[in-house]
């Protein structure tokens, strides 16, 4: 696990005993600090009984304490952790600021810090890839794979590289004070998660903003156009290196066979510049991309039954996620609805000249079913195993059948993998009858 000596002898109190959570005790523990440590569940506090104080942080006094340490889940808004933290002077802070602090005892290392509404998950696990496959010693933590505490440190190759690169989501940076990235990345802004936010896009695009804000001078920043016009993500950034992805030259998305759709070439560019700001060549950024097998849940293809491609992107949890997807096939019998994050068709709308026909399900089923009146052929299902059904009845070969919700999950599944994993499992039933 990744631990600092900056840790040692002081006071932290960590609020969440999740995965994060877990991570962050032990790692603070290794460094000598001592923790004060909270979750509502007796079971999520058992691993830690007798090894620090257990305590609600909410009903302790403060004072001394170095960090108080939250889950990204936690809701800074509303929450009344942030006021009591505040009335302490104590910072609120999350993993990623630790690790933050925990980065002058590592290795020579440099960090990779992507985030954005919509392609963070493929980028960051991309740049790994490609990383990876040049032979840099890397590994990839955040909102994606292993906690980042967890991990251990990264020893650097022959040439003294080697890569963190962290898929930072809004609540991450919100909680993080000085991550000073070598390379920061901004994908994309739209409207997601402005419950957090009062409701307020510029704040959301503000918490983005900051992954710039904390850059030395010097370093690298990857924008897209839309994001640094619309809302001047750069303004209070230290002069970092500024290149736009529409301006990056990537290659011939024909040879990437995971990375098919124009979001994807979007994903691609800015992980081939991430990786030419760290030393990589043009060939060896090629071969990533060529050998990338894609991410689970987001644009997988699944089978291919009677000429009739099954596409898994539960991960398309808003209809700026789903329009890409949308946009990557033609044919398609498009699975769509869930537990709705916004009203009406959003981005989807423009590309439902791909779509043969809608298979609405779940709580937004019916919200959907009246936007795509007269527009599409609308079939409505109610849950997934009767959609993979109507679909896989009225498909025709050279048709694809895409799950894309375009919302989230939470209406009948646990998350967004649930929903995937039930999908494939449909689908591994329908082939096997097939055979």
């Amino acid at each position: 696990m990744i631990t600092s000596p900056a840790f040692s002898g002081k006071k932290y109190a960590v609020l969440g005993l999740a995965r994060s959570g877990r991570a962050v005790v032990e790692s603070l523990l290794a460094s000598g600090a001592e923790v004060l440590a909270w979750d509502e569940r007796a079971e999520a506090r058992e691993p830690f009984v007798g090894r620090v104080a257990l305590a609600d942080p909410l009903e302790t006094d403060l004072s001394g304490y170095e960090g108080m340490v939250v889950s990204p889940g936690v809701p800074l808004n509303t929450h009344p952790i942030k006021p009591h933290a505040d009335s302490f002077g104590v910072p609120v802070i999350g993993d990623i600021e630790l690790f933050a602090q925990a980065r002058g005892d590592l290795p020579p290392h440099k960090v990779v810090g992507i985030t954005g509404t919509n392609g963070k998950s493929t980028t960051t696990a991309l740049v790994h890839h490609i990383l990876k496959t040049a032979g840099v010693p890397t590994t990839m933590g955040g909102n994606i794979g292993l906690p980042i505490l967890e991990q251990e440190p990264l020893a650097p190759n022959d040439n003294g590289v080697s890569v963190y690169v962290l898929e930072l989501s809004s609540y991450q940076i919100d909680l993080t004070l000085s991550l000073d990235c070598d390379v920061a990345v901004l994908l994309n802004i739209t409207p997601d998660h402005l419950d957090r936010y009062g409701g307020d896009f510029h704040a959301y695009a503000a918490s983005k903003a900051r992954l710039f804000e904390m850059q030395s001078p010097r370093r690298f920043a990857i924008v897209d156009y839309r994001a640094e016009a619309d809302e001047n993500v750069l303004d209070n950034a230290e002069n970092p290196l500024i290149q736009f992805i529409g301006d990056i030259d990537v290659g011939a998305p024909s040879d990437w066979p995971a990375l098919q759709g124009p979001h994807n070439h979007q994903n691609a560019a800015a992980a081939s510049a991430v990786c030419r700001s760290l030393g990589l060549t043009d060939e060896q950024i090629a071969e990533g991309l060529r050998t990338f097998p894609g991410l689970p849940h987001r644009m997988e293809r699944v089978a291919e039954i009677g000429g009739v491609a099954f596409v898994n992107d539960s991960k398309g949890t808003n209809t700026a996620a789903s329009a890409p997807a949308l946009a990557a096939f033609d044919n398609i019998h498009w699975i769509v609805g869930g537990l709705a994050k916004e009203a009406g068709l959003g981005e989807c709308e423009a590309e439902l000249g791909h779509v043969k026909a809608a298979y609405t399900i779940g709580q937004a089923g019916e919200d959907f079913a009246r936007a795509l009146l007269e527009k599409v052929p609308i079939i409505r299902s109610i849950t997934l195993e009767q959609a993979v059904f109507d679909a896989s009845t009225a498909a025709e070969r050279g048709d694809t059948i895409l799950l894309s919700p375009a919302c989230a999950s939470f209406d009948q599944y646990r998350d967004f993998e649930a929903r995937g994993e039930h999908f494939r499992e449909l689908v591994m039933a329908l082939e096997e009858r097939a055979a």
